[in-house]
């Protein structure tokens, strides 16, 4: 089965950057798309950014759209979000997952998760 490893989470002051990175064990390759949400403390999950292994399209939503990069080796299974210009409210768990395309995991539809990894920013 799929298992997905995040990591990359930590502390980083205000105008900083960080990088984080989901390793997948294997792929189901019906699900051809990655994603990045995020969960803050008494909110909803929020998407961030889906990528297409096949392709490498991207979709960002407008909220990090020039902040955040995603990528992704295909040779390691694994995907990236580089995030720059942080700012305090980009605290969060992040997450990341797979699913079917870029479209089905904007819209929330989701096959697997990640476990989660802390990112938080210091004013």
């Amino acid at each position: 089965q799929v298992q997905l490893v995040e990591s990359g989470g930590g502390l980083v002051q205000a105008g900083g950057s960080r990088r984080l990175s989901c390793a997948a064990s294997g792929r189901i390759f019906s699900n051809d798309a990655m994603g990045w949400f995020r969960q803050a403390p008494g909110k909803e999950r929020e998407f961030l950014a889906a990528i297409s292994w096949s392709s490498g399209n991207t979709y960002y939503t407008d909220s990090v759209k020039g902040r955040f990069t995603i990528s992704r080796d295909n040779a390691k299974n694994t995907v990236y979000l580089q995030m720059i210009s942080l700012k305090p409210e980009d605290t969060a768990v992040y997450y990341c997952a797979t699913g079917y395309s870029i479209t089905s995991i904007q819209l929330g539809s989701v096959s697997f998760w990640g476990q989660g990894t802390q990112v938080t920013v210091s004013s």
